[in-house]
């Protein structure tokens, strides 16, 4: 059951790493405007989609588990200070708390690992 519970819980974490950075990719002018008026530079987006998708499938995986999810981990703080601290609108907020919780559980994945259901696993990585 443990290891079922890991799988579900990666698969959760992972969905909004994956939606975004799909989401980047097919609005890519869109977003990279919105992205600049937060003061991000143009020519990090394919970064960004690259980290969102490739972290994202990495963990969705349970490849290079532990490793990964303390980048992601990091990524959300980040995120959060440059998009979303605006303590006079709730819903950045919202977004805010949302972004560092997601902290928190990305770092207990780096803690906890992949479990049995995963590559890490299967490749008898020693992270695994």
């Amino acid at each position: 059951m443990k290891d079922s519970a890991l799988l579900i819980g990666r698969i959760l974490m992972v969905a909004i790493f994956l939606s975004a950075g799909y989401s980047k990719l097919t609005h890519y002018e869109y977003m990279q405007g919105y992205m600049v008026s937060l003061g991000v530079p143009g020519w990090s987006m394919p970064f960004i989609i690259l980290w969102e998708l490739g972290g994202g499938l990495a963990i969705l995986l349970g490849f290079l588990t532990r490793p990964v999810a303390l980048l992601l981990a990091g990524f959300c703080v980040i995120s959060a200070l440059v998009a979303h601290l605006h303590p006079a609108d709730q819903e950045q907020m919202i977004n805010f708390m949302k972004n560092l919780s997601m902290t928190g559980g990305f770092i207990y994945v780096a803690v906890t690992g992949a479990g049995a259901f995963s590559l890490d696993r299967k490749l008898k990585l020693k992270w695994a």
